[in-house]
């Protein structure tokens, strides 16, 4: 898929919440769209991103940023992340209820013949 097939919810959520932070992290979560095949798989790709991300050092942090971290890239990636994971989980949630009433629809059709 391509970042312009995701929601708005999620774009604004996950890209310009990177956006706002440094482009380049932006960029690593636009790469990964085109790894998944709807929204759902693209929201937990974008999770497992930010847990690695969360998880680099110093050095990973350097590498990641092409040798241009942003200032106080450590502090500030940190909270970036816990932004957009926040963000995911909401999305997440909404995308569960949404889901949900035709789960229940199907759960009450008796498919033995």
């Amino acid at each position: 898929m391509d970042t312009d097939d995701l929601s708005k919810a999620t774009y604004k959520g996950i890209l310009i919440e990177a956006e706002k932070f440094h482009p380049d992290l932006t960029l690593r979560f636009g790469l990964i769209a085109y790894e998944c095949e709807d929204e759902a798989e693209y929201l937990t790709t974008a999770k497992e991103l930010c847990e690695e991300l969360k998880e680099m050092d110093e050095d990973e942090i350097d590498d990641f940023f092409f040798g241009q971290p942003p200032p106080n890239a450590k502090k500030n990636l940190t909270a970036a992340l816990k932004r957009i994971l926040e963000n995911i989980s909401k999305l997440l949630i909404g995308t569960k209820r949404h889901l949900l009433p035709i789960y229940s629809f199907f759960n009450q059709i008796d498919f033995s013949f």
